[in-house]
């Protein structure tokens, strides 16, 4: 079922109308005390207190390796998303992935995948999750892709059939900008533009809810009973934004006004690719992506509750990361969270 809406503004509620492995903890260092003088000089003598301290900093460090994912406003939000190499969101609650990466072998079990445009370390894994769902006898998923990019998704499904002998079953829905699809009763998803260097979109997931029309809030219960049975459309339906997912795109996304509702979402899942003074902005936008300046730049734009940085370069540490994000976090009033899941601690 695919709806036509249009984008809303910067207000709330909206109202439509509807007919690597672990790293492991070194073994303990035995450490014999003097029996005479004293035994903190004896340490700093020794030179013990900086290997303490050392040891402080690799605890410290290793405790912030999350490998599963995070919890943000009321949602499990999982998965990986390393520049280059491979991004794949999942939000159980919504039984959805955002892109397919390389597959994880959680996302099989997520009935939706929103692919937000072509490049394989977003879209490579998409013919072994199709063909995962036909081997675990799981029902045909539903794959929303940009418009352009369909006939092309569809021939490559399509060699696959062919030199695996397969079927793969599956529902390719071209979802352009502006468009909204039901995913179930009380759930719908639209795309809205994004800005790559390839053709792209976000996705925004908005929650539905009925709610009683202003002009009958005054009637009792009898009254609206009578009012619902003889037709009368009684009830309003209301689309509350619960997560924005962009994929690979410069900030340009944040100054379009018909992408409001990415930056009122509770959550936006949005890249970060670049992160510090060795990398320039204009290198960012040269290759389509987000230096985490810009987000600082245009921090005014947010609304979001809480805000999940992905698509970190490769070249970054753990420790890196968490300094960069404590900069964004001065300038929101969102949580800001990252997903380390793939990046390594200095230590």
């Amino acid at each position: 079922m695919q709806i036509s809406m249009a984008i809303s503004p910067l207000t709330a509620p909206q109202v439509f109308p509807f007919h690597q492995p672990i790293l492991q903890s070194p073994k303990p260092q035995k450490i014999a005390l003097q029996r005479h003088g004293n035994p903190v000089n004896s340490f700093r003598d020794s030179g013990l207190l900086s290997t303490i301290g050392v040891e402080e900093e690799y605890r410290r460090a290793r405790s912030q390796v999350h490998r599963k994912g995070v919890d943000l406003e009321g949602y499990s939000i999982e998965g990986i998303s390393v520049g280059g190499q491979e991004t794949c969101i999942i939000i159980p609650e919504f039984k959805c992935a955002f892109d397919i990466g390389r597959c994880p072998s959680r996302a099989i079990q997520q009935n939706f995948v929103f692919i937000t445009h072509a490049h394989l370390d977003h879209i490579g894994g998409l013919p072994m999750y199709v063909a995962s769902r036909g081997l675990y006898s799981l029902s045909p998923p539903t794959v929303f892709v940009p418009p352009c990019i369909k006939e092309d998704v569809e021939k490559l499904l399509e060699i696959h059939r062919t030199m695996g002998q397969v079927e793969l079953d599956v529902d390719l829905v071209a979802l352009d900008v502006g468009d909204t699809y039901e995913m179930r009763n009380n759930l719908v998803c639209r795309a809205f533009e994004t800005n790559h260097v390839i053709p792209s979109q976000g996705y925004v997931i908005y929650s539905v809810r009925k709610k009683l029309k202003k002009q009958y809030m005054h009637l009792k219960g009898k009254q609206i009973e009578k009012l619902k049975k003889s037709g009368v459309e009684i009830t309003d339906t209301i689309l509350s934004p619960e997560v924005a997912f962009t994929g690979d795109t410069r900030t340009d996304f944040m100054l379009d006004p018909r992408n409001a509702d990415a930056l009122r979402a509770k959550i936006l899942i949005t890249e970060a690719t670049f992160l510090d003074e060795g990398v320039s902005i204009e290198h960012a936008r040269e290759h389509g992506h987000t230096h985490i300046f810009e987000i600082i730049e245009n921090a005014q734009w947010i609304r979001n509750k809480a805000i999940l940085l992905t698509h970190f370069s490769s070249r970054y540490h753990i420790e890196d990361i968490r300094k960069a994000v404590s900069k964004l976090q001065s300038k929101v009033t969102a949580k800001v969270v990252p997903l380390t899941e793939g990046f390594k601690s200095v230590y």
